[in-house]
């Protein structure tokens, strides 16, 4: 042993000392990480070869080995962590020599790549990785943040620490629509740092508030750090809990769970808007308290922002109270079914009957697991449910319904149908809000226009209850509320033109558009993330394009026109059937496709147009080239990554460290060292080789256990987020190191950020203290 240390331990610095060398190196971290996977494997051969570096093993053949699997004692935990004592036996580092290790890591290697980068199951949530890049840089090229920064500051500035407090709340913003770190900070860097310091503002508070609110992108999604973590997640929570279930003799983990062991990144997007949010009100919260505590340091300022028109109680009227109240409205209709489905479709067959809440047909040693995991009481509960259920004779199989089954079926669910639907409540709600809004923003503006508006939403209302039901077809509701529409259209136009007069609207309302568009497909579990990046980079390239118009004044009429093509596409496909492999497809039906087809035609001319409308400004070939680099830099860290594991495993590397882990009784004393570990890490690495290289080693001990896994692994996100802020390698720390001006020193920047990394160690106290932050949205929203 060399100086008292086992071969796996020695190799397990030379692997560190390498990697942590090649990134010092200068060389792109990309093939840094790949080189030093190739550099320690080498090192490791040779001292193997040369017969310097072993390992002590515990000899499987002695008498004490085998009291212990006498005593019952499982084959996985008995380590020499557990059981020091235990005699041992000096094995080859490399077992089988470096050849045999070289030609199996080779392998595996190849193996692996086809599965995570060329054609395996997680390819296509990587490709919501490119697509996500693409928006933000597309809409960091499109200067949103220009203006959303001088809007905010307008609206905040007054307040004490108000512009450090608009640098959240645009951090917050560009967080939900861009996500990208580097862009974030430099943008805000350049335009928000030589106001505040010009202000009076102090460097400390200026570089940190910029720093890590820049940051946010990391944990509000759409977050690139969530789809890659939720990537690996997926596949570690589910292999993790199939080995914890046949450790304890079940098939299977749905059967010692009673669920799926599934997580996926929708889910997590889901779980991490909270603590985002949560991140963000405390950053806002510090600074706020900060000017309070130092007046002189964070002054108000007086920005000659626009103030809100009318009185403050005309204010509240239509900005607070009158939404509310239709919110309220919509929300009191749908708790008493006024407001519903009305939709007459039912299955051709019978429901299958429900089986128990757990699967009672195992053996002894998963029913005792079963019992331990779940309660006594829950598994009693199983039982009498499948004596229930055999005593009938067993589980109904699902069986197809008679003609006469499916009549009565669907006249039971026009009876029960609400009176009005879902859909038209929903877009009647929409366009009431614009108007609304769009009266308290202009009170002295003529009032008919929006009360004709309102009289076409209170028509659409009344025609639904009156005119359609259940039976009428898609052709005929269109039919009967198109004078409705026509007048609440003719109002929200209107309303629309008024609110963009506003400059705080003018500038939030697109890109909010955009942000719900992709968040509330993902969030509502309409789709999966990879669909929603594409709608989401098709938007920004719109978005980008109309601005480019605009600044040019010039008409972007065809833009707006291709994106109410997509809105059309949206509504005609969630109302009418068009499949074109039917045999009996009605009037009705035919027009809607052509319609669909027209839609889809005209949305992807606006998309063209606006792409060359952005290579002709000359933007869109740098957003291309950007994202082509950054996509690559993911995906080579990614097979590097995967190389420098291999090399660990191939000593015993990742087993040495998973028996240490598992050598604590507590699982959550296990988490907690990993996180201290992922923390201090973070000082010398970034996430993406947290993410490949750490989380892949530790991951069956961390998913293995009882702990929530969305909890789990949005507590490591929000962990890897400090990896930007924490020097001396933090990455955004060099992105405003690289735009701050000569007066701002290295030390202003250290000393600013400080006090946001023991924000984001308090805000992982909250979360490990409250999980129910992060598993309350998963928990109402469908998944």
């Amino acid at each position: 042993m060399v100086f008292g240390l086992d071969g796996v331990e020695i190799g397990l610095i030379i692997v560190f000392l390498c990697l942590f060398a090649g990134i010092m190196s200068g060389f792109p971290v990309a093939f840094a990480i790949g080189g030093a996977a190739v550099i320690s494997f080498g090192i490791l051969a040779a001292l193997d070869s040369a017969g310097i570096l072993f390992h002590q093993a515990i000899d499987t053949g002695s008498a004490e080995y085998a009291a212990l699997l006498a005593e019952g004692v499982a084959r996985e935990t008995i380590s020499i962590f557990r059981y020091p004592e235990l005699p041992r036996v000096a094995q080859d580092l490399l077992p089988g020599g470096w050849e045999t290790a070289m030609d199996r890591n080779l392998s595996f290697i190849v193996n692996r790549m086809n599965e995570r980068v060329i054609a395996g199951q997680s390819i296509e949530t990587l490709l919501a990785v490119l697509m996500f890049v693409m928006m933000g840089i597309t809409l960091e090229r499109s200067k949103i943040a220009n203006d959303l920064l001088t809007t905010m500051a307008r609206v905040f500035g007054p307040l004490p620490g108000g512009l450090a407090v608009s640098v959240v709340v645009v951090g917050a913003f560009l967080a939900a629509s861009t996500g990208i770190v580097g862009a974030t900070v430099v943008t805000m860097g350049l335009l928000s740092l030589p106001t505040m310091l010009r202000n009076g503002y102090s460097p400390e508070l200026s570089t940190g508030v910029i720093a890590a609110s820049g940051t946010l992108g990391q944990i509000i999604p759409p977050s690139i750090v969530i789809v890659l973590l939720g990537t690996l997640a997926g596949d570690l929570y589910s292999t993790a809990q199939e080995a914890r279930a046949a450790s304890v003799g079940c098939s299977d983990a749905l059967t010692y769970l009673g669920e799926a062991a599934v997580v996926s990144v929708g889910t997590l997007f889901q779980a991490a808007i909270l603590p985002g949010v949560l991140l963000a009100f405390l950053y806002g919260a510090y600074a706020f308290g900060y000017a309070v505590i130092n007046p002189t340091k964070a002054p108000p300022v007086q920005t000659g922002g626009p103030r809100a028109p009318g009185a403050r109680g005309h204010g509240l009227i239509w900005f607070l109270a009158v939404p509310g109240a239709l919110i309220g409205a919509l929300l009191l209709a749908l708790s008493l079914g006024a407001v519903g489905d009305q939709g007459t479709r039912v299955d051709s067959f019978s429901d299958a009957g429900t089986s128990a809440s757990l699967r009672t047909n195992v053996g002894p040693a998963c029913a005792a697991a079963m019992i331990d995991l779940h309660g006594q009481e829950a598994w009693d509960s199983a039982v009498a449910e499948q004596a229930e259920i055999d005593a009938a004779g067993g589980v109904a199989t699902s069986t197809r319904l008679s003609p006469e089954q499916i009549a009565e079926a669907r006249a039971a669910k026009v009876a029960n149908a609400a009176p009005i639907g879902t859909g038209i409540a929903t877009i009647v709600l929409i366009l009431a809000l614009v108007m609304v809004v769009a009266r308290g923003t202009a009170p002295a503006a003529p009032a008919m226009p929006l009360l004709i508006g309102g009289a076409g939403a209170v028509l659409a209302l009344i025609v639904d209850i009156a005119l359609i039901g259940p039976r009428s077809g898609p052709g005929m509701t269109f039919l009967l509320m198109a004078i409705p529409m026509i007048l609440m259209l003719y109002g929200a136009r209107e309303a629309a033109r008024r609110l963009g007069q506003n400059e705080l609207i003018r500038v939030v309302f697109p890109p909010l558009v955009l942000i719900v568009a992709v968040l509330g497909s993902i969030l509502g579990g309409i789709t999966n993330p990879t669909p929603a990046a594409a709608l989401g980079a098709g938007g920004a390239i719109m978005l980008a394009a109309y601005r480019k118009l605009q600044e040019e004044h010039r008409s972007g009429k065809l833009i707006l026109w291709a994106s109410f093509a997509v809105v059309v596409m949206i509504l005609v496909g969630v109302n009418f059937d068009l499949r074109l492999n039917r045999t009996d497809i009605s009037f009705a039906d035919w027009v809607a496709i052509l319609v669909s087809l027209a839609a889809y035609h005209l949305a992807i001319f606006g998309i063209l147009y606006a792409c060359w409308v952005l290579f002709r400004k000359g933007v869109l070939g740098p957003v291309v080239r950007e994202t082509a680099k950054v996509t690559s830099m993911v995906f080579t860290i990614l097979i590097g990554s995967q190389l420098l594991n291999l090399v660990v495993i191939s000593f015993g590397g990742e087993e040495y460290i998973q028996q240490f882990l598992r050598s604590f009784e507590n699982e959550m004393v296990v988490f907690l060292i990993v996180m201290m570990v992922l923390f201090f890490l973070g000082f010398v690495l970034d996430f993406l080789e947290i993410i490949y290289i750490v989380i892949p080693i530790v991951g069956p001990v961390i998913y293995g256990g009882t702990m929530d896994p969305k909890w789990v692994t949005i507590m490591i996100a929000v962990n890897l987020q400090t990896s930007f802020l924490t020097p001396p390698f933090g990455f955004a720390l060099f992105y405003l190191r690289g735009v701050a001006p000569p007066s701002v020193t290295t030390g202003h920047i250290y000393r600013g950020v400080i006090p946001f990394v023991l924000i984001q160690v308090l805000g992982l106290g909250l979360l490990w203290f409250f999980p129910e932050v992060v598993t309350i949205v998963p928990n109402l929203l469908p998944n």
